[in-house]
């Protein structure tokens, strides 16, 4: 069961290899801020603590050289870890199966037309209709079976207005636009029931 809990500061787990790779690099990003943060905090307590002034130091090209090149030097550590990312993001490698999402306002329609023509409608279940272990805000009467361990290609569009088609636990995030279609890729690592809402407000 793939949800946020309450009070969880952390990201829910990883159902996808790309939402493993995304934490990876939401782990690397933090430990170089927290570095930069320990190191700065430790040359301002330095700084106010010494009482030793040089009025006659104009310039140091050393250190000049050095505050110049550690900046960028982090920032092409955090760049192309984000490069790989980005270009994995858009990689589809021969899907063996396409989902048709069209929103709609307040509820989803998906197709499955790759071996019988599936269409159905996936409504938000109300407070009445739920069962005792349902998800308030999260369940549906109709939900997406899919298979895991195949690429699956996603086509997301909308009927209506703008929606956005997201499932956190897979790293998916697709805006829904009338008239456009946009596409997506997911490969499911294992089995389970995974949450999703329209993120679009």
């Amino acid at each position: 069961l793939e949800i946020s809990n309450w009070s969880y500061i952390n990201m829910q787990d990883a159902v996808s290899p790309l939402m493993e790779q995304l934490m990876f690099f939401h782990d690397h990003v933090l430990v170089i801020l927290i570095m930069i943060t320990i190191i700065v905090a430790y040359m301002m307590l330095m700084l106010m603590l010494n009482k030793i002034v040089n009025r006659l130091f104009l310039e140091g090209q050393l250190i000049e050289f050095i505050w110049t090149l550690l900046p960028a030097m982090t920032l092409i550590f955090i760049a192309l870890p984000s490069l790989r990312l980005l270009y994995m993001l858009d990689e589809i490698n021969n899907p063996l199966l396409t989902l048709k999402i069209i929103g709609h306002q307040w509820y989803w329609s998906y197709e499955y037309s790759d071996f019988f023509n599936v269409e159905f409608d996936s409504y938000m279940k109300s407070m009445v209709e739920m069962e005792k272990n349902e998800f308030r805000l999260l369940d549906v009467d109709n939900r997406v079976i899919l298979p895991f361990n195949i690429q699956i290609r996603l086509l997301v569009s909308s009927f209506d207005v703008i929606h956005s088609w997201a499932m956190p636990s897979m790293s998916l995030k697709v805006d829904a636009v009338p008239g456009r279609l946009n596409q997506m890729s997911m490969l499911i690592s294992r089995p389970g029931i995974s949450y999703g809402q329209c993120s679009e407000i």
